[in-house]
């Protein structure tokens, strides 16, 4: 008996919904892994950029993200934040926020001072950990976000020594009365404070990524020619 296709609009529908979710995601994968690439080329340019010194008087370029740069001044220890669900190689805690008041005026910037490992016994508990004293010079990178998670539900107002899922650096200033750069300091010098700077290289996963796009693609093919080789197969009934 010859093969006969017969066109039904159930399966059509079901597989056209299929391939769109399909080509939808991997393209959706296939830009985030364009991102992570046009990340690291920047990267490779600013990182071996001189520093930028930032002294809190004079005018920051718009665009220093991944930019090196190097800052004096004091800590405020007033106002440390702990960013919750931070996980370092698979072990719970939290990544440490400081506001630093820029030495010689009244601009400050936050700082990502390190991972601190969670308290397994009690979560709401924060390990002590030094904060310096007096004036001090870091370095560090510049990030535009400190870390963004999801957000469930509304964020509670922030609050000095907090545990919170995200703060950002405009957050923060509005909150501790602060005037502040809109940026975060990754901070890499170390200043003793038991703290792990192990930063995460932003641009890392472009593979992972590209992965998962063949995946989705393969998947919204699948549903096409599912439909199709069915069609014949029911033609011959």
């Amino acid at each position: 008996m010859p093969f006969k296709f017969r066109f039904r609009w159930i399966p059509f529908i079901a597989a056209l919904i299929a391939a769109a979710v399909g080509i939808t995601l991997g393209d959706w994968q296939t830009r985030r892994a364009q991102e992570k690439q046009d990340i690291e080329a920047k990267l490779g340019v600013r990182e071996h950029a001189p520093a930028l010194v930032l002294d809190g008087r004079s005018d920051v370029p718009a665009d220093i993200e991944y930019r090196r740069v190097a800052v004096r001044g004091e800590f405020v220890p007033g106002w440390t934040l702990y960013l919750d669900n931070r996980p370092y190689n698979g072990v719970p805690g939290f990544y440490v926020l400081t506001p630093l008041k820029i030495a010689g005026s009244d601009m400050h910037v936050l700082v990502s001072r390190g991972w601190l490992k969670r308290d397994v016994a009690d979560r709401t508990r924060i390990p002590p950990i030094a904060t310096p004293q007096g004036t001090i010079e870091i370095s560090g990178i510049v990030r535009n976000s400190s870390s963004r998670l999801l957000q469930l539900g509304e964020a509670p107002p922030l609050r000095p020594n907090a545990i919170v899922q995200n703060a950002e650096a405009p957050d923060v200033g509005r909150a501790a009365g602060l005037p502040i750069h809109p940026f975060v300091i990754e901070q890499l010098t170390d200043v003793h404070d038991g703290l792990v700077r192990d930063w995460p290289r932003p641009s890392t996963g472009e593979d992972r990524h590209r992965g998962y796009a063949f995946q989705w693609y393969a998947l919204a093919a699948t549903a096409l020619i599912f439909f199709v080789v069915t069609g014949f197969r029911r033609g011959t009934n």
